[in-house]
């Protein structure tokens, strides 16, 4: 009895795209039919409020192997993609954006090297469309990212990739609240290779995620992969004790030899505010950990279910799960 062809699953969290949505999954599909493998497609609804669960619902109801999740509210992209690894059921899981930036093209090379026995397939980012600054700042952060990361994380790799069912399952099984996925996908290790992919244009030019939230994510990712923000405190205390130093010496010179010391309150303000701006600095730094470790110990979850299409219900059962 012959095999039957591996599963792929196809996770794409999706807020506020309905213009779009029926033409990324034709070439969703196109590009899937080539491989020889079937196709499981997962659209995760983030609380979008343009129509895209109307879509959605219809989609799924033509086509029984495409499964729609719809959160209660908008909990965030990397919550979206961790709702969508939850109810993927293929061999292999591929995630992606729904703005067409992530080529779906790229999906057979994926494949092809997975079936080379690669357990993570990433798509390295080449050809971005955006405007040279956000370019720029994209080009730092990943570099940055990788110089401090305790893991090797691959620069200019982002959501999109293609995950062994044997590496989704260990994510799945993570007990962390907040999520990185690029970073969390390194760190699981197995064989690992990245495939340029060049990074479309958005469909209609308008980014979802506003400065702040590359911002946020950016903060979500050094702070979850790095102590270093830490050391670096350990750095400025220093060089704030060697301009003590430097001022103590200086004063003590002049009253004991030069006799130029003039009383006053200047130096006295400004080594106070220095000081007092590096207390706030380290309290503000431990803080971010302290969030991290509250977040955690309360153990909310980080999605909601409002409702689902043609997902059955043992999609829900995590690993290890009687």
């Amino acid at each position: 009895m012959a095999h039957p062809s591996p599963l792929v699953s196809v996770v794409v969290p999706v807020l506020d795209e309905a213009t779009v949505l029926p033409r990324l999954v034709e070439a969703v599909e196109e590009a899937a039919a080539p491989t020889g493998c079937r196709l499981e497609l997962v659209l995760v609804n983030d609380g979008s409020t343009d129509g895209s669960g109307s879509v959605m619902d219809f989609l799924a109801r033509e086509n029984p192997h495409r499964r729609v999740v719809h959160l209660s509210r908008n909990f965030g992209h990397q919550a979206a993609i961790q709702a969508g690894l939850r109810v993927a059921s293929g061999d292999a899981v591929v995630v992606m954006d729904a703005d067409l930036q992530d080529d779906p093209a790229g999906l057979a090379d994926m494949i092809a090297r997975w079936r080379e026995g690669y357990q993570v397939v990433y798509a390295i980012r080449v050809g971005r469309k955006e405007g040279l600054v956000k370019r720029a700042l994209f080009h730092l952060f990943y570099r940055l990212l990788s110089s401090v990361s305790s893991t090797p994380i691959p620069c200019d790799a982002g959501n999109f990739g293609l995950l062994d069912r044997r590496v989704v399952t260990i994510l799945d099984g993570l007990p962390e609240v907040r999520r990185y996925l690029p970073g969390l996908r390194a760190w699981t290790g197995f064989r690992q290779v990245g495939i340029p992919v060049e990074r479309g244009e958005r469909y209609d030019g308008r980014p979802r995620v506003s400065w702040l939230g590359l911002a946020r994510l950016a903060q979500e990712a050094v702070f979850s992969f790095s102590a270093v923000p830490l050391t670096i405190f350990y750095a400025i205390a220093g060089i704030a004790i060697l301009a003590f130093l430097s001022l103590a010496g200086f004063t003590l010179y002049h009253k004991l030899f030069t006799g130029l010391a003039i009383p006053g309150w200047t130096s006295i303000i400004t080594t106070a505010c220095f000081f007092g701006g590096l207390n706030a600095l380290g309290i503000g730094i431990l803080g971010e950990y302290v969030l991290r470790i509250w977040d955690q110990v309360r153990a909310r979850p980080a999605w909601v279910v409002d409702r689902t299409v043609n997902v059955p219900e043992n999609a829900w059962r995590r690993p290890g799960d009687g």
